[in-house]
């Protein structure tokens, strides 16, 4: 998420640079609800009219493109519960990260029309390593985790791009199949993995094992 937001603002940066500016913006006030008042009149002078480039075809589908990606759905719990019998990939994920699950509900969203990804929320009561190639709580909150149909298990910047590949959204990932951009993505996405908790105001990592430990306890018992 946060490489794909940073591309999105570089474009954008980019193509916003290439935008002429006029020399006397109107400015406008609201005297009254239903009336609209020009303080400084925009001239009628044909040569102060200001073309603004229009952006290309491939600009605007990228553009739609970021626009989807980034949507936040609702999502009901009979969707959350439901997984596609067919799956080619598995997506390990804490469902108690609120900035993970704004990614986890665009590609559940996205996942409608493809029923290729299966969700598991590593976070609920019934979460089994055993299910899951021997991955247990701990090690699967210190990273994104996702397993292959074939039983192949993927981490950090490729477990997003294997994901978003099977939702019709591979191009976003693209680049980082290809070295020194693979390595570079690892490493700011375990910058990210590293302090997430901090920067979503979770406790640390010990107390939130230490809590689980004890639910899971009091289940047992």
């Amino acid at each position: 998420m946060i490489l794909r937001f940073a591309a999105a603002a570089a474009s954008a940066s980019a193509s916003v640079s290439r935008i002429s500016k006029p020399h006397n913006p109107p400015f406008l006030s609201l005297p009254h609800p239903n009336t609209l008042k020009f303080h400084n009149q925009p001239s009628h002078n044909p040569r102060n009219n200001v073309l603004l480039p229009l952006p290309s075809r491939s600009q605007r589908c990228y553009i739609r493109a970021i626009s989807d990606a980034t949507v936040e759905p609702e999502i009901s719990k009979k969707e959350q519960n439901e997984s596609p019998k067919d799956w080619k990939i598995k997506m390990l994920y804490d469902g108690d990260c609120p900035l993970c699950m704004r990614e986890v509900n665009m590609l559940r969203e996205r996942n409608k029309s493809y029923g290729t990804i299966k969700f598991v929320d590593i976070g609920s009561d019934d979460y089994s390593p055993e299910e899951n190639q021997g991955l247990d709580y701990e090690t699967v909150m210190g990273r994104i985790h996702a397993i292959l149909s074939d039983g192949s298990v993927v981490t950090d910047v490729e477990a997003f791009r294997r994901l978003y590949e099977h939702v019709g959204l591979g191009w976003v990932y693209a680049i980082t199949k290809y070295e020194p951009i693979a390595k570079i993505a690892d490493s700011i996405y375990g910058v990210w993995a590293k302090y997430r908790l901090q920067i979503t105001g979770r406790p640390p990592i010990e107390e939130i094992l230490e809590t689980r430990k004890k639910k899971v306890d009091i289940l047992n018992t």
